[in-house]
């Protein structure tokens, strides 16, 4: 039986909601999920990778239990990497994120080069830094309705079961594994006084989230730097590899393909027949993959 402990690093108002699978002392690894999500939706990969391997995953600012101080720009998600690095003491971290988690890694290890020591990065969010823009470009109409969307989504449910119920029926957790899906619904959900359930990653906040995403995604990112420290994957020193996923859109190969050219130490992978949610979809799959590269 793998042990699960839960605790948070930082103060009341600013703090990081953590996960620990398995015992203290082996070599860490440390798992960012992506936009909307929250820590244990790395359940199944994470207990898999206990036994080699002391497996942390954070619920990023504005998700799950985490501190929401309205501030999303990419470099603020990789000082918060950061903060649980120095508090923890990790060393040799093998660092494993999904989309713009697996960012949140790429910006921390060139902040702290000597406590990486290798990356497993799914399609990330990556703007190129050396392509011109347009400063008075905006988003996409497409792009602008998607960021707006999200201030349209159910945020209340009248229980888990119905939010499982609802999930499972949209396209975008169609593949996820029963026990990824639950843990979602367990964990990205907040119980309130009336029985009812609500996101803890509110249609606000996930708003304010995707804008910066959206913004690099179409390269027409221009606001402030934090928003854009793309530059920097130039700078990463340890080895990289970025993977891509069969059934996700252009856009993720596109910002994988990105990632590849600027990163010094960089290699890639695709996963056949999954979407862009692999670690939920194919879990094992993931794994394999995972200690492959760890050899």
């Amino acid at each position: 039986m793998i042990s699960q402990q839960r605790f948070s690093i930082g103060s009341a108002d600013a703090n990081i909601a953590m996960v620990q699978w398995g015992e203290s002392g082996k070599p860490p690894a440390l798992l960012l999920h992506g936009t909307g999500f929250v820590a244990d939706v790395w359940d199944e990969v994470a207990r898999d990778l206990a036994s080699t391997h002391t497996v942390y995953a954070l619920d990023r600012r504005g998700h799950g239990a985490s501190h929401k101080p309205g501030a999303y720009h990419f470099l603020d998600y990789a000082e918060d990497i950061c903060r649980v690095i120095d508090a923890l003491d990790l060393r040799d971290v093998y660092g494993i994120g999904h989309s713009a988690g697996a960012t949140d890694l790429l910006l921390a290890a060139k902040l702290r080069p000597e406590r990486f020591t290798r990356l497993f990065i799914m399609e990330p969010t990556v703007m190129n830094p050396h392509v011109a823009r347009d400063p008075s470009a905006g988003l996409s109409d497409e792009s602008l309705s998607r960021v707006q969307g999200a201030l349209r989504r159910q945020a209340e449910f009248d229980n888990p079961d119905a939010v499982f119920k609802r999930y499972r029926a949209a396209p975008a957790f169609a593949d996820w594994t029963e026990t990824s899906l639950w843990a979602y619904v367990r964990h990205g959900f907040t119980r309130l006084a009336n029985g009812r359930v609500r996101l803890c990653c509110t249609p606000d906040i996930e708003s304010a989230i995707l804008r910066p995403i959206y913004e690099a995604m179409e390269q027409v990112y221009t606001g402030d730097a934090r928003g854009n420290p793309f530059a920097w994957l130039a700078e990463i020193e340890c080895p990289v590899t970025v993977t891509t996923a069969e059934k996700s859109g252009p856009i993720y190969k596109e910002m994988a393909s990105r990632a590849v050219s600027l990163i010094p130490h960089a290699r890639a992978l695709a996963f056949d027949g999954v979407g862009h949610c692999v670690a939920q979809e194919a879990p094992a799959a993931v794994v394999r993959a995972v200690r492959e590269y760890s050899k």
